[in-house]
């Protein structure tokens, strides 16, 4: 059964969620280019916060829809949680890459080039399961796409321990702890934007074992 034949004709639940995974594909697309190729970072972060904005336009929207619509395709409250949690993975990449200009960082380390890579693999992974959502006959591939971006976020969990183990070793001046501390912040929100990304995969396979 489509899910969205439920839909009201004048909201379209499940287009708004396709603009927001999009969009949130280009968000994590952005940040993995810019640490892969780190030049004209000024340009890139406002490009990163304009995609951001762009994306709370989106879920700004859903929640209007939500108020406006008396029968919705999905309950009421998972169309906010699964909204609320694509929003908290667009913000912690934006505030990654925010801080990363705010703090003129020299160049990313290993350790962010590889977050930054698992989290642009997971908001693809997203954007290809968000649409499966629609359709009970491919519920199957949404929970395989689901365990994979978890698989993403312990892989994420590891770099990030990787990375905080040996960071303060060295750090020896004023300078160095500085610089130690601006890139404990800047993992910490990366780690934030994979285990967000989780957050959406569980939200969704929830839903899929709820309407099951």
């Amino acid at each position: 059964m489509v899910l969205a034949h439920f839909l009201p004709h004048n909201e379209h639940f499940f287009d708004y969620f396709h603009d927001a995974v999009s969009n949130a594909e280009d968000v994590a697309k952005a940040l993995d280019d810019l640490f892969e190729h780190y030049v004209e970072v000024e340009g890139k972060a406002r490009r990163v916060r304009d995609l951001e904005r762009k994306g709370d336009d989106i879920i700004h929207e859903i929640f209007n829809a939500l108020n406006r619509t008396f029968v919705t395709p999905l309950d009421r409250e998972d169309i906010a949680d699964l909204a609320s949690r694509i929003d908290d993975f667009v913000d912690a990449i934006e505030e990654a890459v925010r801080r990363t200009w705010l703090y003129h960082i020299d160049e990313p380390t290993e350790y962010a080039r590889l977050l930054a890579h698992i989290i642009s693999k997971q908001a693809v992974l997203i954007g290809k399961t968000m649409p499966l959502l629609q359709n009970k006959r491919e519920w199957d591939q949404l929970r395989q796409c689901s365990i994979e971006i978890n698989r993403l976020e312990g892989e994420a969990d590891d770099v990030m321990d990787k990375a905080l183990m040996g960071l303060f070793d060295g750090a020896a001046d004023i300078s160095s702890l500085i610089k130690a501390i601006r890139w404990r912040e800047i993992y910490q929100h990366l780690e934030d934007a994979a285990d967000y990304a989780e957050d959406v995969a569980d939200t969704l396979e929830r839903i899929v074992v709820k309407n099951a």
